[in-house]
This record gives C-alpha cells, structure tokens and sequence, in this order.
C-alpha cells in the first residue's frame, strides 16, 4: 500500500440520501412518504386486496410538510416507496431582517441566516409580535430533502 495521505473535500450532509425506501405497506398513518417528489405527513392509509393474480395496494394521503399541499398516492404494499429523513431543530431567535429572512442562533454559538419567515400568517404574525415585545422565542425549523422551514414557536421568557 502507499504512504500518502488522502484528504478528502467534506460535505454536510456526507453524501447521505434525503430519503430511504421502506415497504409499502409498513408505512402508517402520521408517518412520513414522499409523493411527487414532495415529503408528506401521511394522513390517511388505505388498503384494497386485489384478485387472484394482483398485487394488494395501498392508497395514501399526504400534506406536504412545506406547502401544505394534499397529495395523494398508490402503491402495491409489497413494493418500496421513498420516506424522507425528517429533521426538527430548535434555534433561538436573534433577529429578523426587512427582506423576510431570520438570524438564529446554533446550538454551537453560531448563525444561521438563510431561513425566510415562514409563509403561514398565524405563525408569522406571533414571531413578529413576540420579536417586537422583546421575547426570548425559540422556533423549530423543519428540514427534509434539503428544505427548511420554521414550523414552530416557543416562547422562553422575556429577555
């Protein structure tokens, strides 16, 4: 063998899949599939028996977890389909600019700046007020298949 050493460029996510195949039909409901190309929470499973010769198939309704989206899908129970690897991180927030986007704090100390307010009024209206009484909130961003989006509020206390 040779005596060099190898460095290597290191990516984030490793190379890693954003999805990993499981059965059909072991995919329950408020689990996560994908469909179109879209992660979804599976809000309902249904499952016919087919004739003599076909396969069972099971019928599925998702929300996408970004859009919100109903989407809908069916797949014979003994083949695979794609389940996102779904990520909630909590992060503190820092700051939000006028452009739409927040800085928020890591659990190392560092920022993360590249998250927009999310699209959901409620949700955005309780950030901004919250931001401007001077809270301590922490929001949950929800990652998967290389999309992010903030999901959740908490709020800590005052400052």
């Amino acid at each position: 063998m040779s005596d060099e050493e190898h460095h290597f460029e290191s990516k984030a996510d490793a190379g890693a899949s954003k999805t990993y195949p499981q059965q059909a039909g072991t995919i329950r409901k408020n689990g996560y599939i994908v469909i179109k190309n879209r992660p979804c929470k599976v809000v309902e499973v249904s499952t016919s028996k087919t004739g003599k010769h076909g396969h069972a198939k099971c019928h599925f309704v998702g929300i996408d977890i970004f859009t919100a989206k109903k989407l809908e899908d069916i797949v014979p129970s003994s083949h695979n389909c794609d389940v996102p690897h779904v990520n909630r991180t909590d992060y503190q927030l820092i700051d939000i600019s006028e452009d739409g986007f927040v800085s928020l704090l890591t659990e190392s100390g560092d920022t993360k700046d590249d998250l927009r307010l999310p699209s959901d009024e409620n949700l955005l209206k309780q950030i901004k007020d919250g931001f401007a009484e001077g809270k301590d909130l922490v929001v949950s961003v929800m990652s998967a298949m290389g999309e992010e989006q903030i999901c959740a509020l908490k709020d800590i206390g005052p400052k």
